[in-house]
């Protein structure tokens, strides 16, 4: 017998966004609102813009392996706080579209969760594995302290 959980999931009052390694229980969990029109309100920890996403761009198929922050200019880590990014944060990914492959597109969002650390080679940095994107901006990041899939489970050292 197969057992799986969280290919396939799709959301009905959100038709637009497309979701990727995502369990259901996670995701009733996170805090995501409904909003009008098909769009949703996500928690997310940090936003970065496509601009620094290296390592695994282009990728065809978003629901397998991840794609890098690149973290070799200094400044823009330290602005954007990239360097407080913790395994399990929830990040926006802005003008990113994940829905056919790995891509830069204005106006698109993908929300994914770090899953690798930092990395000195060029094009690298923490990697961060697809979890929703919507092409069309459905998605509004919330900036928010707890977007981390520990603190949500309360696993860890959030263990209650």
């Amino acid at each position: 017998m197969v057992k799986a959980c969280g290919q396939g999931l799709k959301l009905d009052d959100a038709p637009d966004i497309a979701v990727y390694n995502l369990d259901p229980k996670v995701l009733n969990k996170w805090g995501i609102k409904i909003l009008r029109g098909g769009q949703i309100e996500v928690p997310v920890a940090l936003e970065v813009p496509s601009a620094l996403m290296g390592s695994g761009l282009g990728h065809a198929d978003p629901g397998t392996g991840d794609y890098d922050i690149t973290t070799q200019d200094p400044k823009a880590v330290k602005r954007l706080g990239i360097d407080k990014l913790r395994f399990g944060d929830f990040v926006a990914i802005l003008d990113a579209d994940n829905t056919y492959g790995r891509h830069y597109y204005e106006g698109a969002v993908t929300i994914g969760i770090v899953a690798h650390s930092d990395s000195f080679l060029s094009g690298h940095g923490p990697g961060v594995s697809t979890l929703l994107s919507s092409k069309t901006g459905k998605i509004k990041p919330k900036i928010s302290k707890s977007a981390n899939l520990a603190q949500i489970l309360k696993i860890g050292r959030f263990k209650k």
